[in-house]
């Protein structure tokens, strides 16, 4: 970002007028500006000066010089100015809101020095630093000051951070102090944070670290706890001055430095974490930079100078204009301003935790905005100014938003609803639905204040289509849920959140109160609904009537209104309240009763009194009587009695009133004597408390005032004994007994024997009692008192009356229970059996009397039965082996399977009618398979038939049929069921079973009889498609046949008869439908000539008239000439085109001719004026006479053409004579030459043409000899004929040619012979560019004759030295070519020599080849794939030579899946150094640990093997150029992983050492940057599961299935990392191409994991060591310490130790010493080879009294 200069505020002045120090407003609009002569100037946003006010001394007797302003600053308000100055003093100026407003000092606080810095961070809070050092707080409000801290040094600079909860100071010795209000949860020390080298003049606090600057020319960047970042030292450049001063931008992202005639920007770079420094801002002239104020939104920065100018520059990163409304001005990467181009309005936008801020976007009716981080979400009300940022992980994009609510924004994404509250900074609450529908979800946030209720907040939402989900936003817990019968389309809570209304799809109304949870159906038929806004009011609208609840707590009172139209909108606005209708094309008001409506306001407001004053304007009625009810209520809960005794009154309910006007009188009482508030009265308070029949809260109020004989006679008036008596005995209170004794008379005389029985029985009397409950017809209570005291029960005759009087009420079970007690088990077993009480008689039976136990059973199903309680009778009729009534019982309850499970224990044949019963449920339950088998068992065959074939399904009948029946009666059945099918009209059903029983012709012949064709068509396609045709035209007949042509014409078209169609419109005279016909299907020819045979039907005028209609006049002319209807063709000519009868003409003397009616021919051609046709037809039929005469007498220009025919009639005829004479006469000398030429008769041809066309003489000689050459040996003769005479005539090239034509494949000895010869011509006497052409066409002929050495010598007769080697290369004379190569052209020797090797190498003669090129011989080898002759000759040559093809030999096995042995082989060979090498070495180690199922003990000798290779390969690097290189650095951590692997392959062969394996495969997670992630995790997972270290094995496990989801999901973004966030196991891993586990293992993984994470006691986080850090991470993240790993295990070597004597390598004692007792005791070879191999790699192993063998 860069600065860019806006205007001059302050013109500089020519000598020193320092700007001390500047401000702007927190609300940036106001800047002031401090003068030298110290003024204080105020400027609007847009730099215009608009105020300004003087600053005053301590003391004005001191003058204006003597003090000058240091620092100053604005209230977080924007009101105050806060002015620091030398005299000791801080001025706090109020400067108002408007411009003008009167400048007053409000503040004053003297100090002991001279203020030098001063901040105003917080509301009434001014720190300020001083020259003595101290660092103070000035309160505002209490007008007074206290020290924060103290230091020896000056304060000379002071900066806050962002939030402005913190600050710094910095002291002339350079120290720099910080202190916090409130560390906002960081952790950040206070105190002395660093110590800079010179006095920090220029200090300012970033959002990321603290920048320095002073006179030393240098700037400093400093870490949050004092560490150096970053240097920028410019004390070489000399153009540089001191930094004078530093201000860091409100997001803390930039940081400005001042000093002389520059500003140097400096830009944190959060990916990289470093400040980068832009291009600095450099003015002459500008002298020294004494002050910097940088605008609170961050665009716009203003510099002070020492000479008194003051310049605006504007800062932004990039400015946009969003669709032409919005400006957007990014002025860092955290912050935009956003400005309302239309009004002119300023947001700033700005992300809290300093994040980079992405595409604004402006949404919701240009209300609202919207912008991402790549971390947070950004929301704003541009209205309200309530911006809000809240965490949100990156999800695509793919969110939807919804701004209908003004107060929150509703967010969807991936099936998750998110709310968030403008103005605040976290997500109100989040719910899971996939239900985006606005109309389907309903908040309220504080729309309507409530009493006692400070924060509202309440969400409903559809959880499913037919469930409503209420949560409390506030607290975060459901307030309950829906559960609906019918899909919900709409819901909306009221503004207090306490009532719900909702509509389903059938149009049904609903109300749920959320407080009692109490569900009422409104309305059906609902067609709009809404909440009038502002109260509790509902509209709504039910087919033609307007439906109002003005008290929804009531719903079934309401308004109905008729109305003709459909409901609109709702209106509410200056206090009137309309719904729009609208009908027809009018929109028509219907205004509510606002009074109503104002009811309902002013209860929900607590104005009572206006409620009232409200209701008494009304008549009684429904409504207004539910009002009044409601307004008691609430009256009575918020005591105000005389509101509900008027109330009350209104209902007419008269003993409330009275009682309510005694105690208000009683309160009114009280209020005059005391003054004081009678309503707190304790009788007032009791009085109350009884209205609300809260009695104990009454008694509290009497017994609070120790009136307890007031709250006796309270319970007395309410015959309340209990309580009455209870309280007396609480407070012993004297007249207890007589209490107690009035209570029993009062029992008694009200015939309560029971309360008196209850009261004797209290008192001990239990005689008594048992005759007071006995009299009060209770037997119960008097016989539970018999049988809890054995002494009453042992009176036989008590007994007795106890249980007549149980078994008179028919207390059968209490009387057996009273009889069981006396012993008298007969008497109770009676009892119990009569009372249905069979469990205890059943008990009581086994133990007196085991033998009736079946019977009563038996007794105890039947009465089960009896009670219809049949599931409970099933299990007793078993128990009495009643089979038949158990069965009966389970049929009756419906529980088939118990029945059938009964049935199948049983032999009898009895149980088939169960079956046939049972299965008939099945089959009514369409569960037939069940059905049938249970048919089957019972034998019912034929009922399990028809079950099938009624519900359709005949396959499985005639199935089931086939099993049971023959083949006959199956098809006799099916086809009789199928006949009455048919008669029953059921003609699908009746096909099903014609073709179950493959009767399709009945049921072709079925829809034939009800000519049903289509069927009929259907079903013959089906079984006979190859009649399908025939059936199509048989069915068109029959149509046609009953003037059904339509029809007719469809099962024709079907046919593909299409032409039968039109001749049966033609037929039938429909010459239209015709048309249509031969127009749809036949196309424009068809149609043609359909219209034409329409036309010749009309004939005459009308057949133009159709044809012209047609536009086809001119093709039935031409169709009827064509197809001989001529007399109709010059009929239409003569009508319409005169112009076509001469072709009429003509195609009519065709037409004669080809009849042989010549003479007829001959006058229609003359008619025609075509005569030379008729001399042609003539000349056809070779009547020359006849021609000639027509030729003579009509066209004399045919005669030499007749002529001609003569002529070639008589050459046919072998007349040439005549023939010659005829042409001659006819003046065509050369077709004769042509028809000499074509007869071969070349010598008549030339006569001819050397005496008439001797100017052709030369061209048909050529002509000749290329005849002759193609003629074989004849024309070889002839060629040689040729060339001797050419030869002779001194014709050497024409010879040469003839020469070179000859071609003899069965004579080569000729044509070697005349191509020599051609050659030794051309040599002789032909030109030496044409000689060489010769030669080149002579060689190659030579050598593909295989004469090379022939060929050869006429390429050296004119020295083609090239291709005289060639020639000999080609015959593989390779002597010859190199001795011609060395006499002639010793340039060629490397050629000849090249060819040669390429020709051994070709011929694979590789021995050979390596006496002439070993690398040849080699590459050769390795073309072939044999690699061992390869590598055993490069063997034989010398180091580099044999690398070279093990390299390349390992390239190959690696690309062919063999990696194992190509580590086998440089395990052999050795492992050199070579750079290009180090991709194979690294190919090799990717391959080997992405190979499956290597961790096993098995696999230790490949692992062992790569260690080594690896170690020396490390070994050779370090002495190697390539030593300490970063592919240095590669190969050491490819070693310690490999012997990683190495050794936990080796462990895990020891039982003893398998917790070793498992921290191996923890401490491997290290490297997942390297080893596949999936794999790693996966094996650590499985490892550590296997010893029992079940947290990690789970968080492992875990993070490999995460990852496993995310390699198939593509991508490892939105991969949580939060387990190993203070690991060093990396976050950042490359995504594996395959997974590692597929299938079975990863679900059997995935459910272990589900398994352990219910486990509650499992603690689901990674183990820590006493570093507080995580056991296997060998950097500790509090301190930063990394720690050695342990060469056998890869954890921390934190304590006890084992040191080798290589620098770096050290073990973990206990862990050395596991595993040399595990290798001693167990003799394991593989661990004794990695302690060997740890001997190698770490020097001598530590002393040991451990040897192996």
């Amino acid at each position: 970002m860069q600065l860019k200069y806006l205007k001059t505020l302050l013109t500089p002045q020519e000598g020193p007028a320092k700007v001390s120090c500047m401000a702007w407003s927190p609300n940036n609009s106001k800047f002031a500006v401090c003068t030298v002569d110290r003024v204080v100037l105020l400027f609007d946003e847009q730099g215009e000066r608009r105020d300004k006010f003087s600053t005053k001394p301590l003391d004005p007797k001191y003058g204006k010089q003597s003090y000058v302003v240091n620092d100053m600053a604005f209230s977080p308000d924007s009101t105050k100015i806060a002015i620091g100055q030398s005299d000791n003093i801080i001025f706090v100026y109020r400067i108002g809101e408007n411009w003008g407003d009167k400048k007053a000092i409000c503040n004053k606080f003297i100090q002991t020095s001279a203020v030098t810095c001063l901040l105003w961070p917080l509301e009434n809070a001014v720190v300020y630093g001083l020259v003595d050092g101290k660092v103070r707080l000035a309160n505002t409000q209490t007008n007074k000051s206290s020290t924060y801290y103290g230091t020896e040094s000056c304060v000379v600079s002071m900066a806050s951070n962002a939030s402005g909860k913190g600050f710094l100071s910095g002291h002339a010795d350079g120290t720099v102090v910080r202190y916090f209000f409130d560390d906002e949860g960081s952790g950040e020390s206070q105190g002395k944070l660093l110590t800079h080298p010179c006095p920090p003049y220029a200090l300012a606090w970033g959002a990321n670290s603290i920048m320095v600057g002073g006179c030393d020319k240098k700037i400093v960047a400093y870490g949050k706890e004092g560490q150096v970042l970053q240097n920028f030292d410019y004390s070489r450049d000399p153009s540089e001055k001191e930094f004078t001063v530093a201000v860091a931008s409100p997001s803390g992202q930039s940081v400005v430095f001042g000093s002389f005639d520059r500003l140097r920007v400096f830009n944190w770079a959060p990916r990289r974490g470093t400040w980068d420094e832009a291009e600095p801002k450099e003015i002459s002239n500008l002298y020294t930079i004494t002050s910097l104020a940088w605008k609170k939104d961050g665009s716009q920065l203003c510099a002070g100078t020492l000479c008194g100018g003051v310049e605006l520059f504007n800062y932004c990163l990039r400015r946009t204009v969003y669709r032409n409304m919005f400006e957007m001005t990014y002025v860092g990467l955290s912050q935009v301003i956003v400005k309302n181009l239309s009004t002119g309005t300023r947001v700033v936008l700005k992300s809290f935790y300093g994040y980079e801020i992405e595409e604004v976007k402006i949404m919701g009716k240009d209300r609202y905005l919207m912008a991402h981080t790549s971390d947070t979400l950004l929301l704003g009300d541009l209205l309200m100014n309530k911006l809000s940022e809240v965490p949100w992980p990156s999800s695509g994009g793919n969110e939807k938003f919804f701004f209908e609510n003004e107060t929150v924004c509703l967010i969807f994404n991936a099936g998750e609803l998110s709310l968030v509250e403008y103005g605040q900074n976290e997500i109100l609450g989040s719910v899971r639905t996939e239900f985006m529908n606005p109309h389907l979800i309903s908040a309220r946030l504080n729309e309507r204040k409530q009493r006692g209720v400070d924060d509202n907040k309440k969400l409903a939402y559809l959880v499913d289509m037919k469930t409503i989900a209420i949560v409390d936003l506030a607290g975060g817990y459901s307030l309950g849920t829906v559960s609906h019968d019918s899909k919900i389309d709409w819901l909306e809570l009221n503004e207090t959140g306490r009532k719900l209304l909702f509509r389903d799809k059938k149009l049904q109304l609903h109300l749920y109160d959320i407080n009692s949870g109490v569900r009422t159906t409104l309305l059906s038929f609902c067609s709009y609904v809404q909440w009038v806004p502002g109260s509790d009011v509902v509209v709504a609208q039910n087919r033609g009537n307007l439906c109002v609840w003005y008290s929804i707590d009531s719903p079934e009172s309401f308004s109905i209104f008729n109305i003709k139209g459909d409901i609109v909108d709702l209106e509410r606005a200056d206090r009137r309240t309309e719904v729009m209708v609208s009908e027809g094309v009018n929109t028509v008001k219907y205004t509510l009763d606002e009074g109503l409506i104002e009811f309902g306001t002013a209860i929900d407001d607590g104005n009572y009194d206006r409620a009232v004053e409200f209701l008494e304007t009304l008549e009684m009625s429904s409504e207004n009587e539910a009002m009044w009810k409601k307004l008691s209520k609430l009256a009575l809960e918020a005591g105000q009695l005389h509101i509900a005794e008027r109330c009350f009154a209104a209902l007419g309910d008269v003993s409330t009133v009275r009682f309510l006007r005694q105690t208000n009188e009683i309160a009114d009482k009280v209020s005059q004597e005391t003054g004081e508030d009678g309503m707190a009265f304790y009788k007032v308070q009791a009085r109350v408390a009884l209205l609300d029949k809260n009695f104990p809260l009454a008694e509290k109020h009497y017994l609070t005032q120790n009136c307890i004989d007031e709250a006796i006679e309270m319970y007395q008036e309410l015959h309340m004994w209990d309580d009455c008596i209870a309280l007396a005995e609480a407070k012993a209170h004297p007249e207890l007994n007589g209490l107690r004794g009035k209570y029993f008379q009062w029992l008694t005389e009200t015939g309560q024997h029971d309360k008196a029985g209850e009261v004797k029985e209290g008192q001990g009397d239990y005689q008594g009692a048992i005759n007071l409950y006995l009299k009060a017809g209770l037997p119960t209570k008097a016989a539970r008192l018999a049988i809890s005291h054995p002494e009453i029960a042992s009176s036989a005759e008590t007994v007795d009356r106890i249980a007549a009087s149980l078994i008179e009420r028919q207390f059968y079970e209490r009387a057996g229970d009273l009889y069981e007690t006396t012993k008298n088990y007969q008497r109770a077993l009676e009892c119990h059996r009569k009372g249905g009480a069979f469990r205890k008689a059943v008990e009581l039976a086994r133990i007196v009397c085991p033998g009736e136990l079946r019977k009563l059973e038996e007794s105890w199903g039947d009465y089960l039965v009896q009670q219809k309680q049949m599931d409970a009778a099933i299990n007793h009729f078993i128990e009495a082996r009643c089979t038949d009534k158990a069965i009966e019982a389970a049929i009756a309850a419906r529980q088939w399977k118990i029945a059938v499970q009964i049935l199948d224990q049983q032999e009898d044949s009895y149980a088939g009618k169960f079956y046939q019963q049972i299965a008939q449920h099945y089959a009514s339950t369409q569960d037939y398979q069940v059905a049938e088998q249970l048919f089957v068992k019972g034998g019912h065959f034929k009922e399990a038939v028809d079950m099938y074939t009624a519900v359709g399904q005949w396959e499985k009948a005639h199935k089931l049929a086939g099993k049971c029946m023959t083949e006959e009666e199956v098809t006799a059945l099916y086809v009789s069921k199928a006949q009455d099918l048919e008669n029953d009209g059921k003609l699908k059903e009746a096909e099903r079973l014609f073709s179950a029983v493959n009767q399709a012709d009945l049921a072709i012949t079925m829809y034939k009889k009800n000519r049903m064709f289509d069927d009929v068509i259907r079903l013959v396609a089906k079984h006979h498609p190859d009649l399908l045709s025939t059936t199509h035209l048989h069915l068109a007949k029959e149509l046609e046949d009953e003037s059904r042509f339509r029809e007719a014409e469809y099962h024709l078209m079907e046919a593909g008869e299409w032409k039968m169609a039109i001749l049966m419109y033609r037929d039938h005279d429909m010459w239209e439908d015709a048309h249509r016909v031969a127009k749809s299907h036949g196309g424009a020819g068809a149609q043609k000539q359909l219209t034409f045979m329409w036309a010749q039907s009309l004939g005459g005028e009308a057949a133009v008239k159709l044809l012209n209609r047609f536009s086809l006049l001119d093709y039935a002319i031409d169709f009827a000439t064509n197809n001989y209807f001529f007399d109709f063709a010059f009929d239409l000519a003569r009508l319409s085109r005169k112009e076509k009868i001469p072709d009429i003409h003509l195609k009519q003397a065709i037409y004669l001719e080809d009849e042989e009616r010549l003479p007829e021919a001959e006058v229609e051609f003359i008619k025609a004026g075509k005569p030379k046709e008729a001399v042609s037809m003539y000349v056809h039929i070779k009547d020359w006479a006849s021609a000639q005469r027509v030729a003579e007498s009509h066209d004399p220009e045919s005669v030499p053409e007749v002529l001609v025919g003569q002529a070639k009639f008589c050459f046919e005829q072998k007349e040439f004579q005549k023939s010659e004479a005829f042409l001659l006469r006819a003046q065509r000398p050369e077709l004769a030459v042509k028809l000499y030429k074509d007869a071969d008769m070349w010598s008549d041809a030339m006569r001819i043409c050397k005496e008439y066309l001797p100017n052709k003489l030369s061209r048909l000689q050529e002509e000749y000899e290329r005849e002759t050459s193609k003629k074989g040996d004849r024309g070889v003769e002839a060629l040689l004929q040729q060339a001797k005479e050419w030869e002779q005539s001194g014709e050497y090239s024409r010879a040469v040619e003839c020469y070179l034509k000859v071609k003899d494949d069965s004579n080569m000895d000729l044509m070697e012979k005349y191509w020599m010869k051609a050659a030794e011509l051309s040599i002789k006497f032909l030109s030496g560019d044409r000689a060489v052409e010769v030669i080149k066409v002579v060689g190659p002929r030579l050598a593909e004759l295989g004469k090379f050495d022939a060929a050869a010598e006429v390429y050296l007769n004119v020295d083609l030295i090239k291709e005289t080697i060639d020639v000999f290369i080609q015959g593989e004379k390779w002597n010859k070519a190199k001795r011609v190569a060395k006499e002639l052209e010793p340039r060629y020797e490397s050629y000849v020599d090249q060819k040669y090797k390429e020709h051994l190498k070709n011929q694979g003669r590789v021995e050979s080849l390596a006496g002439v090129d070993v690398m040849a011989a080699l590459d050769l080898y390795a073309e072939k794939g044999q690699w061992e002759k390869c590598l055993e000759m490069a063997s034989k040559q010398n180091f580099k030579i044999l690398h070279k093809y093990i390299a390349l030999y390992a390239t190959h096995l690696i690309k062919a899946g063999e990696a194992v042995r190509a580590l086998e082989l440089y395990v052999q060979h050795g492992a050199p150094p070579n750079p290009q090498n180090f991709n194979i070495y690294k190919r090799l180690f990717l391959d080997l640990i992405n190979l499956p199922d290597t961790d096993k003990p098995d696999a230790y000798r490949m692992w062992a093997d790569l260690r080594n290779f690896l170690l020396q390969l490390c070994d050779n690097v370090s002495k190697s150029a390539e030593a300490n290189s970063p592919a240095h650095e590669d190969f050491e951590q490819m070693l310690l992983i490999s012997h990683y692997f190495a050794t936990r392959s080796a462990t895990k062969g020891v039982e003893q050492l398998m917790s070793i394996s498992a921290k191996l495969s923890v401490s491997l997670l290290r490297h997942t940057d390297l080893i596949p992630a999936d794999k790693a995790f996966y094996e650590a997972g499985l490892a550590c599961r296997a010893v029992g270290w079940k947290n990690m094995a789970f968080i492992f496990l875990n993070h490999f299935l995460d990852l496993c989801d995310a390699v198939d999901d593509g991508t490892l973004d939105t991969l949580d990392h939060s387990d190993f966030l203070d690991t060093d196991i990396p976050l950042e891993v490359p995504v594996p191409t395959k997974l590692c586990v597929f299938g079975t293992q990863r679900e059997q993984i995935r459910d272990w994991v589900l398994m352990v994470s219910m486990d509650q006691r499992l603690a689901q986080v990674l183990p820590q060591d006493e570093r507080n850090a995580y056991e296997a991470s060998l950097v500790a993240p509090t301190t930063g310490v990394r720690s050695l790993p342990c060469v056998l295990t890869g954890y921390p070597v934190l304590g006890g130790k084992i040191e080798f004597s290589s620098t770096g390598k050290a073990a973990n004692k206990e862990d050395w010493n596991k595993f040399l007792i595990a290798t001693k005791t167990t003799h394991s070879p593989e661990c004794q080879d990695v302690l060997k191999f740890l001997e190698q790699w770490c020097g001598s192993l530590p002393a040991s009294s451990y040897s192996f063998h």
